[in-house]
């Protein structure tokens, strides 16, 4: 599912790692997530990550496959708080 709404509102975030800005969408490396070869993952599981963060994250630099989902999870689950305050919902 492409979403260019979700997109933007991802890359004005500050990166969800290190606080830096600008920030990149990073789509999620995993399969269950719609990533396949040569196929980026659904932006619903995008998160904002500037580009020496993205380019860590994509090359496996942060740890191992399994670590690399633990983060991302979190990411995905602190990049959902982070819309929620940027549209001031309540959560």
């Amino acid at each position: 599912m492409r979403d260019a709404k979700r997109l933007a509102e991802i890359r004005r975030l500050p990166c969800v790692r290190c606080g830096s800005s600008p920030s990149q969408a990073a789509h999620s490396n995993l399969s269950k997530h719609g990533k396949g070869r040569g196929i980026k993952a659904s932006d619903e599981f995008t998160v904002p990550l500037c580009y020496p963060c993205h380019s860590a994250f994509d090359a496996f630099k942060l740890g191992t496959r399994q670590e690399s989902e633990a983060l991302f999870n979190g990411w995905l689950k602190k990049t959902k708080r982070m819309l929620n305050i940027n549209n001031d919902e309540v959560f």
